[in-house]
């Protein structure tokens, strides 16, 4: 995309990088630093460097145009997509499917669907995936498909306003929600995990009870962060792991007097317990706020039945309290 302007009064002496920033907030600093640098910003018709001083009258064009950033291949791959426009997109991502390929997943990933069923996304970094969900946690993935979309929304979860609340089933009995504010970083021994670590970067995680069962709480959980695994750490470390996490769940356990059914979805339940259920953020292009739930799937929803007893309890219908 094309854009002309001038260099106003305000703007009179600053270095170029910053009138720019100010002349195209749709912008980030770093982006518009890249472009000055690739000659894709012109002052009065010249290159000039990001540390340049500018004067007031003096013409800017500036060629707003993403460099190619991903080599996944595009794949035909089934989406549901809730909902998608000229600025973004929301992904129901469904357990099992890997978000960014990776060792082990050159395919078959979230990002090898998206790419063909957008094109364009192979010009914005990570092709528009704006955070991540674990392979085997379900939900809801926002996805910019602009780069002004891609800016405003980065911006947004920087500052923490996009708001994603989560369904959960850990193991015991809670009585009362809570915040678990505890920085995360890499496991000290075991680099493929994460854990509670003081040189990790601020973490915040609220949860609330939804409803209790005999020796397991259905949660919903809010967070303020998005550290890697950020969830399925704090619980863990608070020591209530989540139902079927292979990774921060330890070995299985049975509670005493579990029925045979029970014991057996228990048993059977073959990921963490984790589901993005609401999506909430601010339209980058209209401004409107937007809000998005995805339902719970069918194995969550079997596993709260099965842990309910089958007392027909609704779970769809439960709210943050």
């Amino acid at each position: 995309m094309r854009h002309t302007a001038t260099i106003d009064d305000g703007q009179d002496g600053k270095r170029f990088d910053q009138a720019l920033a100010e002349l195209f907030p749709d912008y980030s600093r770093s982006r518009l630093q890249g472009w000055i640098k690739a000659g894709r910003a012109l002052l009065d018709g010249e290159t000039r460097a990001p540390r340049f001083r500018v004067s007031s009258g003096q013409q800017v064009v500036l060629e707003a145009r993403a460099e190619v950033s991903s080599d996944a291949t595009p794949e035909s791959i089934d989406l549901d997509i809730v909902f998608e426009d000229d600025d973004l997109l929301v992904i129901n991502k469904p357990a099992g499917l890997v978000v960014h390929p990776g060792a082990g997943n050159a395919s078959g990933t979230l990002m090898n669907g998206l790419l063909h069923h957008a094109s364009e996304l192979e010009a914005l970094p990570r092709a528009g995936i704006l955070h991540r969900l674990d392979k085997d946690t379900s939900g809801l993935l926002l996805v910019a498909r602009s780069i002004r979309a891609h800016t405003r929304l980065v911006r947004d979860l920087e500052k923490r306003r996009l708001k994603r609340e989560y369904r959960a089933v850990c193991n015991d009995r809670l009585t009362a929600g809570d915040t678990i504010d505890a920085p995360i970083g890499r496991h000290p021994t075991q680099r493929t995990r994460m854990a509670v670590n003081n040189r990790g970067k601020p973490a915040v995680t609220h949860y609330r009870v939804l409803e209790r069962f005999a020796a397991h709480t259905f949660l919903a959980v809010r967070l303020e962060t998005g550290r890697t695994h950020q969830i399925r750490v704090h619980l863990a470390w608070r020591g209530h792991p989540l139902v079927g996490d292979p990774v921060y769940g330890g070995r299985l356990k049975i509670p005493a007097g579990t029925n045979e059914q029970l014991a057996g979805s228990l048993k059977s339940f073959g990921r963490q317990a984790l589901h993005a259920s609401n999506l909430g953020f601010r339209h980058p292009g209209s401004g409107e706020d937007m809000n998005f739930h995805a339902q719970l799937p069918a194995d969550l929803l079997g596993l709260l039945n099965a842990l309910a007893g089958g007392t027909g309890t609704d779970f769809e219908d439960m709210e943050w309290p």
